[in-house]
């Protein structure tokens, strides 16, 4: 049988979701882990690969299982197993890393592949402040959010978002359906403390929230830069066009830093599942 694990992350310490040589990884984590609970070699399949530094506030991987280990009965009440896998998937991975549930589905559920949507959040504070830096960026310039928002509408009006793919990667194609673009600004709501809390930035926070079917290597962040040249004046709003319509990396801005991007939702057919 096949099952989904919903899962989030502080990506701080990780190179990233895939399984690397030299560091540790999200997918290396959660595959020991499984493998644990499963009582055999057991690989997990993510929704997609995170760079490092990328958090997520929900991630989706699969797994295969043959009524092994934990999972042995799963026959006989297998919502109550997929329960206790969540709580033993807890007490051995690492406080960085928790699962919010394990659901069965059809064999045919691809974690990857199955996704119809995909969910990211980037966020940017103005005010230098030390306790934000590991999930947020401060941009050493100011910026006109109105017409950042204004270049975001214009990503609607493409597919082939090659100029902000990471150069040499194996995909087949570089077409992407955006379906939603846009930055907010964040309330910000202080705790009821007597005294201040420094802990709690009173800075001005905006977000950066993009959906589209599927992302290419680095495409957010370098549209968040590229973004950002368009809101401190260094490129016009026909200028973000014309980058999109050269399909060429060397022309769009830098890529921003991975800390302040989170992948937040993905988006499945419901009969995947077997309630």
């Amino acid at each position: 049988m096949r099952y989904f694990i919903y899962l989030s992350y502080d990506g701080t310490r990780y190179h990233g979701w895939q399984i690397q040589p030299n560091g540790n990884s999200i997918q290396a984590e959660l595959n020991r882990a499984v493998s644990i609970i499963c009582g055999t070699t057991t690989e997990v399949v993510g929704a997609g690969r995170t760079d490092a530094g990328v958090h997520a506030s929900m991630m989706v991987a699969h797994f295969d299982n043959d009524n092994t280990g934990i999972f042995s009965n799963a026959d006989k009440d297998l919502q109550e197993v997929c329960s206790l896998a969540t709580e033993r998937l807890n007490r051995i991975l690492p406080r960085d890393i928790a699962i919010s549930k394990v659901r069965p589905v059809t064999n045919e559920a691809h974690a990857r592949f199955s996704a119809t949507a995909r969910t990211y959040q980037y966020f940017i504070h103005k005010g230098r402040t030390p306790f934000m830096q590991h999930y947020s960026y401060c941009p050493p310039y100011p910026i006109d959010f109105n017409k950042m928002n204004e270049a975001a509408q214009c990503l609607f009006d493409y597919i082939d978002f090659t100029s902000f793919s990471k150069l040499h990667t194996d995909v087949k194609t570089n077409n992407c359906k955006i379906m939603s673009a846009g930055w907010k600004k964040v309330s910000q709501e202080k705790p009821n403390f007597d005294n201040d809390n420094l802990l709690f930035s009173n800075e001005e926070t905006w977000v950066f929230t993009i959906q589209a079917d599927r992302f290419l290597r680095n495409m957010i962040r370098a549209i968040v830069g590229t973004l950002l040249d368009v809101g401190r004046g260094a490129i016009t709003i026909e200028d973000f066009k014309k980058i999109i319509e050269q399909k060429n990396r060397c022309s769009a801005g830098m890529s921003v830093p991975a800390n302040a991007l989170f992948l937040t939702d993905i988006q499945y057919p419901e009969e995947l599942f077997i309630q």
